[in-house]
């Protein structure tokens, strides 16, 4: 029996049909057409979705069957639980002298990358930090080539081509420690075949470093194939040139706010209308930072469990597959966003890992595209059970001290460091679970899944032998760093509206992204609010991750549950305490329909520009992105 995009049963003929349309789409999407281009081609109706040509309608995405629980999408069977769970290797720093082509300098090299006409193509700026004293070129560089590499992400699946960094996804871990600066020499050495989606020009954006602006991965500071781009960065705490100064015969590479120190960051490309392909197709990874207090020993400092052996990065993913190929497959024209039929962690469909009874830190990444999670523990066994753990993290931030939670949630880009003590769970086996309910890319339908119907995201056998654990407790109110005040007048406030046209374009204030077009100015190292709204004037209504690059936030009111009916599901959000203020700081908001939230920033220390963007990243990609710069003096446009 074959179904259509909603269940309704066809015929063989009609899903022929769909499945043409399919594949016809799939060439649109090799052809490395945006949607911008779509229009200007006339392939799209005043709603954003393709014309009703014949063999074309997005309405044709042919399904298989009724019961992949995302409709959307019907990749063939796989069975779960067979593969373990794949642990990245730790990127190694290399000497100087072996990076590939010249050493590296302060300007840009435009012999080696011209420019060649397009607005940013490439570095345009010189790295900021050596001005300040930071030492160039540092003492640790590193080399990454991104690059086409073959995986198995099942058994029953065949081989999958994706692009990676070093040819795998996620890609390597970088380990980094504060006050120590680093330079990475990223290499573009992708294919000039796509193999179906993808662009081969990339701008790689670490996701939420205190970074200079010409080493942020700003979108439209990409490079095409056989170029380089160096990336400096300072690791740096923020306020190191504002209000955290260096004290007297202090480095500045030790300056800066203590409180304002990060924990698990992730880089990923960042190629302006293409970031959604890109990352689909496998560039993003893990970029750890550690420091005196959170140190990777857990028998220093706050006494986290030890990275590698006990501090697992994970990365969550849904994807679609052909369901006549089994290959890997991306639909462009789909308006609300992407939802795969297949969970994948760490770049396999539902793994497996062996544990010991004891502490773990895990650092849960949702990378999108387009989905929201709420993660549970589940014991098949006994689903009536209700298993607790620590949250210990939101976003890259440490929480002042750890939170006792029945679940965490992630929007699209939100990270979440857990504690999870698997001595209570000796001999068993139990899983990640994702009850989220979600049918469509527009967001949350509102409802929880009962324990054991949502989707099993790993399984975890504690099955190895008991091993000394020395880490601390989280039960005993360990503290870790102290929340910024927020106590400040700011220079201006301004509002920002995330909304949809009446001809299916995501825009922010009614306007499209260009990187021409400087949409604001901030004054360095002022203090701003800014009040982002999602008015929901449309139906269907959506929710907006939406992402503030440079520096994080804290929220002064508003409610970012994940809940599409608002907070009905509503249990704990470590983003907030319980009048809704101010108990984190953040890189990613959730902005629900016809809410808005007030946020808190300090803009400090570097200049430049930067983005902000919904991070459903088809939404980003279709325009719903501004730029804004960093000034001497800049302006107090209340609605840019």
């Amino acid at each position: 029996m074959y179904y259509d995009v909603h269940g309704n049963k066809i015929s063989k003929s009609q899903w022929k049909k769909m499945y043409a349309a399919f594949k016809n789409r799939q060439e649109i999407i090799r052809a490395g057409l945006s949607r911008r281009d779509l229009a200007r081609m006339g392939l799209l109706t005043a709603a954003g979705y393709l014309v009703a040509k014949e063999g074309l309608s997005v309405w044709g995405q042919a399904t298989l069957s009724s019961s992949s629980g995302s409709g959307q999408c019907a990749s063939p069977a796989t069975i779960p639980f067979t593969m373990q769970l794949p642990i990245m290797p730790r990127k190694q720093p290399i000497a100087l002298s072996s990076l590939t082509g010249p050493a590296p300098q302060i300007n840009p090299n435009t012999a080696i990358n011209p420019v060649t006409g397009i607005a940013f193509e490439g570095r345009t700026r010189p790295h900021q930090a050596p001005a300040l004293g930071f030492p160039f070129p540092p003492s640790v560089v590193y080399q990454v080539s991104q690059q086409a590499g073959t995986v198995v992400m099942s058994p029953q699946l065949p081989q999958q081509t994706i692009w990676g960094f070093d040819g795998i996804s996620p890609g390597p871990t970088y380990v980094a420690n504060y006050g120590t600066p680093i330079l990475v020499r990223n290499y573009n050495n992708l294919p000039t075949d796509n193999g179906g989606f993808g662009k081969a020009s990339v701008s790689t954006h670490l996701h939420n470093g205190h970074t200079p602006s010409e080493s942020d991965g700003f979108p439209c500071d990409f490079f095409a194939q056989s170029q380089y781009y160096d990336q400096y960065y300072p690791n740096v705490l923020a306020g190191f040139n504002s209000d955290h100064p260096p004290a007297p015969g202090q480095p500045i590479t030790q300056a800066g706010d203590i409180n304002e120190a990060m924990s698990t960051l992730w880089y990923h490309d960042h190629r302006v209308d293409f970031t959604s392909q890109n990352v689909y197709k496998g560039l993003a990874g893990f970029f750890l930072l550690f420091n005196q207090f959170d140190t990777g020993n857990e028998g220093t400092g706050f006494r986290l469990p030890t990275y590698p052996d006990f501090d697992i990065p994970m990365m969550f993913a849904d994807r679609c597959f052909d369901p006549k190929t089994g290959l890997l497959a991306f639909d462009l024209v789909n308006l609300d966003g992407i939802l795969g039929d297949k969970f994948l962690v760490n770049g396999v469909i539902q793994p497996v890992l062996h544990v010991h009874p004891r502490r773990y830190r895990f650092r849960w990444l949702n990378s999108g595209p387009s989905r929201f999670y709420q993660i549970y523990i589940t014991d098949l066994n006994n689903t009536g059970a209700n298993n607790q753990f620590w949250q210990i993290s939101n976003d890259g931030n440490l929480l002042p001290t750890p939170v006792q939670v029945p679940a965490v949630q992630l929007g699209v880009a939100e990270r979440a460091d857990v504690i999870i003590d698997f001595s209570q769970f000796a001999g068993k086996t139990i899983y990640l679970e994702n009850r989220l309910e979600q049918t469509n890319g527009r967001g949350p339908t509102g409802n929880l899944l009962n324990a054991g119907q949502g989707n099993l995201l790993l399984q975890i056998v504690v099955d190895l032998p008991p091993f000394t654990d020395t880490s601390v407790d989280p039960a005993t109110a360990p503290q870790f760093y102290a929340l910024p005040s927020t106590n400040v007048n700011p220079r201006v406030t301004r509002n920002f509206s995330f909304d949809v046209t009446s001809d299916g374009q995501w825009i922010i204030n009614n306007q499209f992204m260009d990187c021409n077009v400087v949409r604001f100015q901030i004054t360095q190292n002022s203090v701003e609010n800014w009040v982002l709204s999602n008015p929901g004037n449309r139906f269907p209504q959506w929710t907006h991750p939406v992402h503030i690059h440079f520096e994080e936030h804290q929220i002064l009111s508003g409610a970012p549950g994940l809940s599409g009916r608002g907070d009905s599901n509503f249990f704990f959000d470590s983003s907030r305490t319980s009048t809704g203020v101010n108990a984190a700081r953040k890189d990613v908001v959730r902005i629900l329909p016809r809410k808005d939230v007030t946020l808190f920033f300090r803009f400090r220390d570097w200049f430049g520009r930067y983005p902000m963007h919904c991070h459903n990243v088809v939404h980003e990609d279709h325009a719903m992105m501004l730029r804004w710069d960093i000034v001497t003096n800049g302006d107090t446009n209340q609605n840019p």
